[in-house]
């Protein structure tokens, strides 16, 4: 557009100046606008796909390409494959109905790398009401993306360890007041041992990075210290919940513990036998804990959690 064919252009009115400031208006503007830290282009309404006409060094700073590759270009070329496209139409929905527009959208520097920018578009219009032009601003806001991203990852983080701690708690509150012994150091060493149940359940989870963990592995590990050579592990492979490795690694224990104190496992002939079915109606499975060659069952057991 011929600049001397317009006779001024409107767009906000300074917040402050004095009459001495007055008459350098222009002149000051386009310094400030040179030389703000802010990124800022200008691009000519009056010609088809709005080409950029001037830009500034932090815009050429920011987005790392040179004058003569920005200049007669419409912005778009700063979109790229992760651009949201409903940013993208709230961008052209501001151009067609010639309202300013305020987004945060993915854009693409020269080499390739992507940051958020915080975009600012607004129509400039002439003394006759016709736009002209649209100035746009950017601020970079992939620091402060981050920062958001790292404070969400580490809530996220603290309630799962709250959740975790407490159904750990909850766990240790059902061993204390279950347990059940008339000798205070039996009773205190069967709750260390069923803590240590807990304790090792906790180790293969952190092993797995608290994903899920394998059946057989929950299994082994709780029947080792009472005669893993004796226990024929059999079944399909199953991958437990993380939530569900402790409750289950305890109840396997409770059986180990009463295996090796009164049951099969109490024998040097002794043997148990572990299987498991997956069982499609529920999506979980069916275990059946078999012993063989032990000493007959006892006929009275006292109500307790497990027998001490």
């Amino acid at each position: 557009m011929d600049n001397e064919g317009t006779s001024g252009l409107h767009g906000d009115t300074p917040a402050a100046v004095t009459d001495r400031a007055m008459p350098d208006l222009k002149e000051l503007a386009a310094i400030a606008f040179q030389r703000t830290r802010m990124p800022m282009v200008v691009t000519d309404a009056t010609q088809k796909d709005f080409p950029i006409v001037l830009a500034n060094q932090a815009f050429l700073n920011l987005t790392g390409y040179e004058a003569n590759e920005v200049l007669g270009r419409n912005c778009r070329f700063l979109q790229g494959a992760a651009t949201a496209p409903a940013a993208i139409a709230e961008i052209r929905a501001g151009l067609r109905e010639d309202r300013a527009v305020n987004v945060e959208l993915l854009n693409y520097r020269k080499d390739g790398s992507a940051f958020w920018n915080q975009l600012h578009l607004s129509p400039i219009h002439d003394d006759d009401g016709r736009l002209v032009y649209h100035f746009a601003s950017q601020i970079d806001r992939t620091d402060y993306r981050r920062i958001e991203s790292l404070e969400a990852s580490e809530h996220r983080l603290l309630l799962e360890v709250d959740h975790r701690a407490n159904n750990v708690l909850a766990l240790v509150d059902s061993i204390v007041r279950l347990t059940i012994s008339d000798d205070a150091a039996l009773y205190a060493a069967s709750v260390q041992r069923r803590i240590q149940v807990l304790a090792r359940a906790h180790g293969l989870l952190s092993k797995r990075a608290w994903h899920e963990i394998p059946l057989r592995e929950t299994i082994s590990s709780q029947i080792e210290p009472y005669g893993a050579a004796r226990a024929l592990l059999a079944g399909p492979e199953v991958l437990l919940a993380a939530h569900s490795v402790q409750p289950l690694a305890l109840f396997i224990h409770e059986l180990a513990v009463n295996a090796a104190s009164h049951g099969s496992l109490s024998k040097e002939t002794g043997q148990v036998q572990i299987s498991w079915q997956l069982s499609p109606q529920n999506g979980g499975f069916v275990l059946v804990w078999e012993e063989t060659g032990g000493p007959p069952p006892l006929t009275a057991r006292r109500k307790g959690f497990g027998t001490l």
